[in-house]
């Protein structure tokens, strides 16, 4: 019998089990998978093992559905980087696409049954104001109208506040780094951008070369606080591994890369729970070598009991005291890794005072925290 908190990260590595699933497990792993943002991925694997025509009808229903949705994200998500690269075209500068973008015009097995919510792009920091200007008259418009956020945003954060477009809808985060610079780590964000790789038969198109597409994927999930996406995102990590592993060079660069980027803790807890949760293989050489960036003593195996924890479904099957316990801790760590304690004591007092105030108002806390 699969455990209620890993039923789907089971039928996610080993699609067969499928075949002694319950009526019961079936509604709960639907559940799950939907709750994660998985429902598309957990089709994909079906399928790649020619085992959804076998799933019973009402949750075949649910994964079918999924996989349609996906099939016309791709489609808008390619049409919405053609809009985007005529937009800065006479700014002649190459757009670098991060994360699902990049996946899906990469044709990355990353992108078989990954949904996204808006498109990431990396452009040089002494650009942001020509790219802005660019994206606002083609009909992009930013989100944050809070003068104090706007401030945030623009002297403390690696993005520029999220931009929406005024027919579509679509949403466009533009970063000048992958980290804020305010972070305790410190990104080499000059070697990123001068290691880009062209998409090909896309004009002006970029990529981040694979150890950095793996690596920004890994700082991303590693430096967050929010888990909503967490197990989506572990499984991004455990395909970019599983696919640039089969790759001339790309074991023997990964660690160095990632210490010449100053991002060698990120890919320590990256292979560390790719390896332990999903059983990613790993050569134990890298394994080894990552090693020299792991917590100390007793620290790591706090880390351990928080991420085997928050990196579950985001589900009430898995809503224990361990996992809220795990999650908030990692919350709470963000922040500090985010930025100073003074800088962070008056954002968050402030935005504590800005929620009690409209909450005060207007009966509903609305979800004004963007940081």
């Amino acid at each position: 019998m699969i455990e209620r908190d890993f039923l789907l990260r089971a039928l996610l590595t080993e699609p067969t089990l499928l075949l002694s699933a319950t009526a019961s497990q079936w509604d709960l792993l639907i559940r799950q998978a939907r709750s994660a943002n998985l429902l598309a991925r957990l089709a994909n694997h079906f399928v790649e093992a020619n085992l959804l025509e076998i799933v019973p009808q009402a949750p075949r229903q649910h994964l079918i559905s999924a996989l349609r949705l996906v099939d016309r994200q791709n489609i808008a998500m390619r049409w919405e980087i053609d809009c985007i690269r005529k937009a800065v075209a006479d700014i002649e500068m190459p757009v670098i696409l991060l994360k699902g973008a990049a996946y899906v015009l990469a044709e990355l097995s990353s992108a078989r049954g990954r949904l996204f919510s808006d498109v990431d792009i990396l452009v040089p920091k002494h650009r942001l104001a020509d790219v802005e200007s660019g994206l606002m008259l083609h009909g992009w418009r930013s989100l944050q109208y809070d003068e104090y956020d706007q401030r945030y945003y623009r002297r403390w954060m690696h993005e520029i506040p999220p931009m929406r477009h005024v027919r579509r809808g679509t949403v466009i985060d533009v970063h000048h780094s992958i980290l804020p610079p305010t972070a305790r780590v410190k990104v080499n964000t000059e070697a990123l951008l001068a290691a880009a790789m062209p998409l090909a038969g896309h004009n002006s198109v970029y990529m981040l070369q694979p150890t950095d597409m793996f690596l920004h994927s890994a700082t991303h999930l590693f430096h967050e606080g929010e888990f909503e996406k967490g197990l989506r995102d572990l499984f991004d990590l455990d395909s970019l591994l599983r696919e640039f592993g089969c790759k001339d060079c790309f074991w023997e660069k990964l660690v160095p890369r990632a210490l010449e980027l100053g991002l060698a803790r990120p890919l320590f807890y990256a292979l560390r729970y790719t390896n332990s949760i999903l059983g990613t293989p790993i050569p134990s050489g890298v394994l080894k070598d990552a090693m020299v960036a792991r917590p100390r003593g007793a620290l790591l195996h706090i880390m351990d009991f928080c991420y085997m924890h928050a990196l579950r479904p985001v589900h009430s099957s898995t809503d224990e005291t361990g996992t809220r316990l795990a999650r908030f801790a990692l919350y709470l760590r963000s922040h500090w890794l985010r930025m100073p304690l003074h800088l962070l004591a008056y954002h968050l007092g402030r935005k504590a005072l800005i929620r009690d105030n409209e909450t005060t108002a207007d009966g509903n806390a609305p979800n004004i925290w963007n940081a």
